[in-house]
């Protein structure tokens, strides 16, 4: 029987938002000379809207496009909205590389173990690919060269819809009994519950107090033998220890609830 990890990537791999995601978009805006700074009450309301273009196309109301002669048809804001955020991802992915945004406590460690035990493990995200796989170097090391990464706008919906989640599944060849996701945000828990996935939320900067309604269990990390993550949720009794582990994920897909097959 296969067995699959599917992790996220932002949260997940690395906590990414703070340190990360926001300053690269607001020095976008410095470069571009628009005079809009995000600051992280704003940028915590954005994080529902999921993807960085998406997040961006709110600066356009017709006041704002007129003000600064951007374009006004939707092509060519597509466009434009391309190329900012291929210019944000570059930034941001040179921040990832330098180091500044180390992997999240277990994230290495539940990689390997899984990868060991003989479990398939893959990012699912669609956040732009090269951003996710400077977050899975950084998280895993050199890990990184046997785990797939399924990112940017490979499919038509975003989170919260399920649509990223029941790709990676098709690739990994894993049915829904077989995977495990492990997400940071309501979004995601949306979106791989939709997919009919047992889910694990490590909570991130921005997601502590989000509803994760569908979750089997709920840590503000993955915990490390001798230093255990502090436990928010865990209804069925998975993380009595406060480390997330292979048998973890184990547990999780033997004990799999009525309202996780729906």
């Amino acid at each position: 029987m296969t067995r699959a990890l599917i992790l996220d990537c932002d949260g997940v791999l690395v906590d990414t938002e703070r340190a990360g995601h926001l300053p690269a978009f607001n020095a976008l805006f410095a470069h571009l000379g628009l005079p809009v700074r995000w600051d992280e009450a704003t940028y915590a309301r954005l994080l529902k809207i999921t993807g960085g273009k998406e997040r961006m196309r709110t600066l356009l109301t017709p006041e704002f496009v007129a003000t600064h002669s951007l374009p006004a048809d939707l092509a060519g804001q597509n466009e434009m909205l391309a190329a900012w955020h291929k210019w944000k991802t570059a930034y941001y992915t040179d921040l990832v590389e330098s180091g500044a945004l180390p992997g999240r406590t277990g994230i290495a460690r539940l990689a390997a173990e899984a990868l060991a035990g003989g479990w398939r493990v893959a990012v699912a995200s669609t956040s732009a690919e090269p951003a996710v796989r400077a977050n899975l170097a950084a998280a895993v090391g050199d890990l990184a060269a046997e785990i797939p990464v399924y990112a940017g706008d490979i499919v038509t919906h975003k989170k919260p819809a399920p649509d990223i989640y029941l790709y990676a599944l098709d690739k990994v060849g894993a049915t829904t009994d077989e995977a495990v996701v492990l997400e940071d945000s309501a979004n995601g828990v949306e979106s791989a519950v939709a997919a009919g996935l047992e889910t694990l939320v490590t909570v991130s900067a921005f997601t502590a107090d989000e509803d994760f309604t569908g979750a089997a269990a709920v840590l503000e990390d993955l915990g490390e033998p001798g230093s255990p993550a502090r436990v928010l949720s865990d209804p069925r009794a998975l993380v009595p220890d406060g480390v997330v582990t292979l048998a973890t994920l184990e547990a999780m897909l033997r004990t799999r609830t009525g309202a996780a097959r729906a």
